[in-house]
């Protein structure tokens, strides 16, 4: 077979390097922070970029390498990068593209950290941001200013689960030459590859689905081989580059992404059920209900609907901190995507400095509560939340 006629599954599991002498079946760790030259020659060619072949792990690895691949294939992209953490390749992606006096447009809903960045630094250096509502979409063209350089979004969105049409975002991108970035942390290649509907490149929380299991911190960003260029030179002199541990956890872990999200959506599609027919509850977000508001564009970009719930209890932000009091068997992290379901309360945790106007309109209600369904017998989670919600 032509390697291009390998199923998903297949790609993730036997994109691997080449084995070493030893003929070794699984990929050895490379704990290493350089790499040897044969001569000076060998030397002067490697680093004027005459030879491709890794100098240093800030720059390359072979198990970042691996990494890399394996989800370049997965999302249909160029070229990539891997990083520390999600939000390194959220930061390194923007730095390494945006000039002093240029502008992003943004989905208003959007990861807190990413948020602070918009606001809290990047006009310190000159870089302005506009926030479009994702209610709204037909607003989003009135925010492209001449000095316009990047359209951003998430979908899903963190923490209130909407969505947005990434091909009607891709369809502005290329009108108004911008450069379209999707965090695509919630979905995975395996739900969604943004790049098919128009996005130059797509940014990842490794941290999250990727790893599957609260292991280890790690991002990447893929897309655009010329653009990747960039955020590599970039990179590569900041130094927020993935270690070589992580990364071949993480390579590892792409080897049951697709039957750790078969599972994943399957239980989250029924506790989304189920809260939505609970009497303490005012309403359910989740893709792939037909009650969800973008329900028509889920089930066209997005294989499946995910593993996170978001629903309203009733009582506001009392309510919602005596339902994390009751929880038993379910986890109280800041972390997503486990193999262990995870319940947060963002107004009153992650969003509490954020002001109740400033809230709403990223979707984030009083009684807001995110739920990261796991792995775990399914009846053994909404008997949790059951007595939770009790």
């Amino acid at each position: 077979m032509n390697e291009q006629e390998f199923g998903f599954e297949t790609q993730a599991i036997r994109t691997q390097l080449e084995r070493t002498q030893f003929q070794e079946h699984s990929v050895p760790l490379y704990l290493t922070s350089s790499f040897v030259f044969e001569d000076a020659e060998d030397m002067r060619a490697s680093f004027a970029d005459e030879k491709d072949r890794n100098i240093y792990s800030r720059y390359s690895n072979p198990n970042t390498n691996e990494f890399i691949e394996k989800i370049c294939k997965m999302e249909g992209a160029e070229s990539g990068f891997a990083f520390a953490s999600g939000m390194a390749a959220v930061y390194s992606t923007l730095a390494a593209l945006l000039n002093s006096g240029e502008h992003i447009v943004s989905a208003s809903s959007v990861f807190g950290a990413t948020h602070s960045l918009f606001i809290n630094y990047f006009p310190k250096w000159g870089i302005e941001t506009s926030y479009f509502d994702i209610d709204k979409p037909e607003t989003i063209e009135s925010f492209i200013k001449p000095n316009t350089k990047i359209l951003f979004a998430e979908s899903p969105t963190n923490p209130a689960v909407d969505i947005i049409d990434l091909e009607l975002l891709g369809a502005i991108a290329k009108k108004h030459n911008l450069i379209l970035i999707i965090d695509n942390c919630f979905a995975t290649p395996y739900l969604q590859q943004p790049i098919k509907w128009g996005a130059h490149l797509v940014v990842h929380s490794a941290t999250k689905l990727i790893d599957g299991q609260g292991r280890v911190l790690g991002g990447i960003t893929v897309g655009d081989a010329e653009l990747i260029q960039k955020i590599y030179l970039f990179s590569r002199l900041t130094g927020p580059s993935l270690s070589p541990f992580n990364a071949w956890v993480l390579s590892k872990s792409l080897e049951t992404l697709a039957i750790r999200l078969d599972r994943h959506c399957e239980n989250a599609l029924k506790v989304a059920e189920f809260l939505e027919s609970h009497p303490q509850v005012n309403k359910v977000k989740y893709p792939f209900l037909k009650s969800h508001p973008q329900y028509e564009i889920a089930k066209k970009q997005m294989k499946l609907g995910g593993n996170i719930v978001a629903f309203e209890i009733k009582g506001g932000i009392e309510a919602g901190r005596a339902f994390l009091d009751k929880i038993k068997l379910c986890s109280l992290s800041p972390n997503l995507g486990d193999t262990r379901t995870i319940v947060t309360h963002p107004a009153s945790t992650t969003h509490s400095k954020l002001t109740i106007e400033e809230r709403l309109a990223v979707s984030i209600t009083d009684g807001l509560v995110r739920v990261s369904v796991g792995l775990e017998t399914v009846e053994d989670v909404i008997a949790d939340l059951t007595q939770a919600l009790s």
